[in-house]
């Protein structure tokens, strides 16, 4: 297995530091060895204590390490004071391999990491081997010697901090603005990196994303691609913050390993409740195109994040069956219609679709789904998804089931749940 090493400070909640990088890293495949810095004693609200390790603990830890591990890519986050730096970077000046650095000064909940003159440290002694380096706002002007309000401050600041030859990436959570705007300062050129501004970035992003750009690296990754697929990953553990405490929230260092976990189980659902459709419903509930079920991942941003049966669910030499098993991104017209609905409430995520017929139309009404017609002829130059989303504006719920009369074709009855039990909850008060 590929092998990186973060040299940073352990965290007791959890969050940051060593900690959040080993799962950062091997979330994605890369196994992280780790040289502890100094050990805190905080939690999501403070910083109560630091104890920086000897120097020479420090030392030996690292010097340990590479002499034994094929060691691809290296990472620094906190190194507290000076003497640390200068040890790591004595240590370092003496091995090829690509070298981030996360110049931690301050925790997310504002206390100080770092004494007054890491900063000069960091540019005179470690910079000079590095490939990266991700300060936050306040990092950056602390290391480009001046304040940082406006665009032209940011690129000013790259250029100063970059002057020796490592790339910069500033990045903009602490910046104002409707989205965030990361400054990518490489080979002399400045590359605008904008995206939505989720919520406050909470504990333990800035070790997050040094890490997935680390362990992008060791992968052969080059520093390009690491910082995009990187920037992109950490929007997602971002979106998908936990609380734990009383404080700021985690940042999800496992979004990867995660997303993988939950697509998988996505795709054994829907295969399971086809396994029991198939046994449970009549012939001429089926449309003639076939039969779908559709299943969305949580905050889906297309049709690629969510699963349907590969060529639907059809009757075949007399019976139902499935043409191919649960697959992302096989059902156009159910993900439009569901990623509207998931607008409105995200939870609704499951869709399966019936032949529209008045008897299976009325023992829906009698068992008491609320039922909606999507009018197509008021609508007529709109998609589905878009006639969803303006029919549910118009009604102002989100139905259990929508009628769909698609002009010139078979009509159907689409049930909405939150996931396949949901839908098979529902089908068995009227199957």
């Amino acid at each position: 297995m590929r092998c990186a090493l973060t040299i940073a400070g352990s965290d007791s909640i959890g969050g940051a530091g060593i900690e959040a990088d080993i799962k950062a890293m091997g979330s994605i495949g890369i196994h992280a060895c780790a040289v502890i810095t100094a050990v805190t004693a905080q939690n999501t609200t403070a910083v109560d204590r630091i104890y920086p390790m000897p120097v020479d603990m420090v030392i030996d830890q690292l010097e340990s390490v590479l002499k034994d591990v094929d060691i691809k890519a290296i990472k620094t986050g906190m190194l507290y004071d000076s003497e640390i730096v200068e040890a790591v970077a004595d240590v370092l000046e003496d091995h090829d391999m690509p070298l981030i650095i996360d110049p931690v000064m301050v925790a997310g909940v504002g206390d100080s990491l770092a004494t007054n003159d890491l900063g000069r440290s960091i540019k005179r002694k470690l910079m000079p081997l590095c490939e990266l380096i991700t300060p936050n706002r306040h990092e950056a002007e602390v290391l480009a010697k001046m304040p940082i309000r406006t665009e032209d401050d940011a690129t000013l600041a790259c250029e100063l901090i970059g002057k020796e030859g490592s790339s910069v990436l500033l990045k903009g959570g602490h910046m104002t603005g409707k989205n965030v705007v990361d400054y990518f300062y490489l080979s002399s050129e400045i590359t605008r990196m904008e995206y939505p501004r989720l919520e406050r970035a909470g504990h333990g992003g800035g070790c997050t994303l040094s890490s997935y750009i680390t362990a992008h690296m060791a992968k052969g990754l080059d520093i390009v691609n690491s910082v995009i697929k990187s920037r992109e990953l950490i929007q997602e553990s971002i979106a998908s913050m936990y609380v734990i405490g009383k404080g700021d929230k985690i940042v999800n260092p496992l979004v990867k390993m995660h997303d993988d976990s939950v697509r998988f189980r996505i795709l054994d659902e829907i295969d399971g409740l086809a396994d029991k459709v198939i046994n449970m419903i009549p012939q001429d509930w089926v449309p003639t195109s076939g039969l779908n079920i559709a299943y969305s991942m949580p905050n889906a941003a297309g049709p690629e994040d969510i699963a349907a049966i590969d060529n639907r669910i059809v009757f075949k030499n007399g019976s139902l069956r499935k043409s191919g098993k649960a697959k992302y991104g096989s059902a156009e017209h159910a993900s439009y219609m569901l990623l509207s609905v998931m607008k409105y409430d995200p939870e609704m995520r499951a869709t399966i679709n019936f032949e529209y017929t008045e008897e299976l139309y009325d023992v829906m009404e009698e068992v008491g789904l609320k039922i909606v017609a999507l009018d197509r002829k008021k609508y007529k130059d709109l998609r589905l998804g878009e006639i969803t989303d303006a029919t549910i504006r118009e009604i102002g719920y989100i139905p259990d089931v929508f009628i769909d009369r698609e002009s010139g074709k078979k009509n159907y009855l689409r049930l909405l749940g939150k996931s396949p039990k949901d839908l098979y909850d529902k089908l068995e008060l009227f199957v």
